[in-house]
């Protein structure tokens, strides 16, 4: 059975002259110890919801992957393996979600993997604590991980994992593929961490020194695991490449075909006698997940069928929740929302507007898991009913800590297991630190929602450090990703409803520090915030043309007023959103942007972006340098957000 493994691997590797045989062959008999002997799954519907999560962190590592679910009977033919990193294939270079039946999620950069698969418990956990009856645990499975030794190196690995420690998450595996090789060589003159008694200090079960070649020791430290009352790291030794008569052990096996020579000496070496990619039909019968799985999901759907009996009301809930359906009321609910934000009339800060959204939205909303990495009080992400998640505690608002990239990974983790609707905060100019999994999220076309405070330098004497200049820009070049730079309470309670709607992607809700006015609109503007641009003030034959998003949304209509009183109209248009704008429609995006009206656009960020819609000969009020620390209105005046630099602005495009 492992052997077939490592056959697959340097085949595809080899027919694509391009991939990873190293690890797939290294880490085969963890493989069989686990896929054969405990690993929960249906290979006919890879969707089950009790399966079993298995995540392959490091993902360069997919033809282990592929070749687990082409031989235990999931829709992966050996065709798709033939077909392995060429375009449009089911077999991409690194594992796919939505793209190959049986990827639980999208790897490929080192550390994130085990990041979802913490999510992934996490969700199993919470989910199991709110829908578990006695008799009837019906969400009960566990997540399961390979990495090697490029996901311990990564930060993001330490942070997620020591969060995993402290919230005691039992159901979480991890084998670590301790061969001591990475790209560059033998990693022992870079990494020489004590990775067991690192892990031991985070609070796990630790299984140091299996045999990784040794599928009983494996499966033994499996089966351990399962007892142990923590997460489990089992630190398998093993040898990358192995099988390969020259090669194996070393580097060159690592990201490289072996080639035509080695191949053969290999076959030889392990004794595999067959052609290229062919399985001989005792080795599919033993792999064969397929009758086993069909039985158990048979089980669980008869106890799901007594649950339902007995629980009529959890288990419709169960399922509108994993199908990620909103509840039938939530429209009612957002629009009560948006009401009473139009009836209060409210000059606050937005972050302040998005905590009595969460407030309003948590009420209908059961899924919702929020969270900000140590800054709570700051992001306001929780509301009067929340309650913090703890070990042994089960709640609806986790602390992450000082763990933004840690944070947005878990946060792709529950959004991929199904069942949360999950949103973590920071502050906007720490989203760097979370990049990355912003992309993942996008990439995955994942229900994600990132939220981030303190939008701009009106946050004040924190300084540059702390004042986001580039950040909105910047993330509005990751495809796929919604961003949401709202201007008041409306707004605000807008662009959280669009984020929670959203099916196909992941949304940044970023907001205020400072005190923003409540803007009068007509029900008609209020209806066209979710296009992501409206006009907010419109002018008979208005000559001129102002953009602008959040906090400078206010400076621009003060600017038009000026102007007014001047003898210039001005139409006044409110972006919370581009991203979303974009996607409208050609004719509505001319009504809001009429070719051949001059235009000027106001953010307290870069300048670039904002030409693609004022245009070489239009203007933009921004800031192309870092802040200074100081009073939030007198970084304001001195950047140049004044009415008098917007009038002038304007009147330097009609002239």
């Amino acid at each position: 059975m492992a052997n077939a493994i490592r056959a697959l691997a340097m085949d595809a590797v080899q027919k694509a002259n391009s991939g990873h045989p190293g690890m797939p062959m290294g880490m085969a008999e963890i493989a069989v110890a686990l896929w054969a002997r405990h690993l929960r799954h249906n290979p006919a519907d890879p969707t089950w919801s009790d399966r079993d999560r298995f995540v392959v962190s490091n993902g360069h590592g997919s033809m282990l992957l592929y070749a687990l679910l082409h031989l235990s009977g999931y829709a992966l033919s050996m065709d798709d393996l033939r077909n392995f990193r060429q375009l449009h294939s089911k077999t991409p270079g690194h594992p796919e979600v939505d793209i190959t039946p049986g990827v639980e999620t999208t790897t490929g950069p080192l550390g994130q993997g085990i990041a979802n698969a913490v999510g992934m418990a996490l969700s199993e956990w919470l989910l199991a604590s709110q829908f578990n009856k006695p008799g009837f645990d019906i969400v009960d499975h566990y997540t399961y991980v390979f990495l090697g030794d490029g996901c311990l190196m990564e930060g993001i690995s330490h942070e997620v994992c020591s969060l995993a420690g402290t919230l005691g998450l039992s159901k979480l595996i991890v084998m670590y593929d301790d061969n001591g090789i990475s790209i560059d060589g033998k990693v022992a003159g870079w990494f020489k961490d004590d990775t067991p008694k690192r892990f031991e200090a985070y609070g796990w079960h630790v299984v140091p020194n299996v045999d990784g070649h040794d599928v009983a020791a494996v499966d033994v430290a499996i089966a351990a695991a399962k007892q142990a009352g923590k997460p489990t790291l089992i630190c398998c030794k093993s040898i990358i490449g192995k099988g390969a008569p020259t090669m194996q052990g070393t580097d060159k096996v690592h990201g490289a075909a072996l080639g035509d020579t080695e191949i053969a000496a290999t076959r030889a070496a392990i004794d595999w006698p067959y052609a290229p990619f062919e399985i001989p039909a005792d080795v599919y019968a033993d792999w064969d997940a397929k009758a086993k799985g069909t039985e158990l999901q048979s089980a669980w759907n008869t106890k799901f069928a007594a649950y339902r009996a007995q629980f009529p009301a959890e288990a419709a809930e169960f399922e509108r929740r994993m199908k990620g359906d909103l509840p039938a009321h939530f429209d009612q609910a957002v629009a009560a929302m948006i009401a009473a934000c139009i009836e209060k009339k409210e000059t606050i800060a937005t972050r302040k507007a998005s905590q009595n959204a969460i407030q309003t939205l948590a009420q209908v909303l059961p899924e919702f898991l929020g969270g900000s990495a140590d800054l709570t009080g700051s992001n306001l992400t929780n509301w009067k009913e929340c309650v913090a998640v703890r070990s042994g505690q089960p709640g609806n608002h986790i602390n992450y800590g000082v763990r933004e990239f840690g944070m947005s990974a878990i946060i792709n983790g529950i959004a991929l297991h199904g069942g949360f609707l999950p949103f973590g905060a920071t502050f906007l100019t720490f989203s760097d630190y979370s990049r990355n999994a912003l992309r993942m999220a996008a990439l995955m076309k994942r229900r994600s929602l990132f939220v981030f405070t303190h939008d701009s330098i009106g946050l004040g004497e924190d300084g540059p450090t702390h004042q986001s200049v580039e950040h909105i820009s910047s993330m509005r070049l990751i495809p796929n990703l919604d961003n949401w730079r709202p201007c008041d309470t409306v707004e605000s309670a807008v662009a959280w409803a669009e984020a929670v709607r959203r099916r196909n992607g992941p949304s940044t809700l970023i907001f205020s520090r400072q005190n923003l006015p409540f803007l009068e609109r007509t029900a008609i503007q209020v209806a066209d915030i979710a296009r992501g641009a409206y006009v907010l003030r419109d002018a008979p034959g208005a000559q001129a043309l102002i953009i602008a998003t959040g906090s400078e949304v206010e400076l621009a209509l003060k600017s038009a007023d000026a102007l007014a009183t001047e003898g210039v109209t001005v139409r006044v248009v409110s972006m919370p959103s581009a991203d979303v704008f974009e996607r409208q429609d050609a004719a509505y995006k001319t009504s809001v942007l009429p070719k051949g009206l001059p235009r000027v656009a106001v953010e307290a960020g870069v300048s670039d972006f904002w030409f693609k819609y004022v245009g070489l000969e239009g203007k933009v009020i921004g800031i192309d340098t870092f802040g200074e620390s100081a009073p939030a209105g007198a970084l304001f005046k001195h950047f140049g957000f004044t009415t008098d630099k917007v009038v002038a602005a304007v009147k330097s495009v009609l002239n």
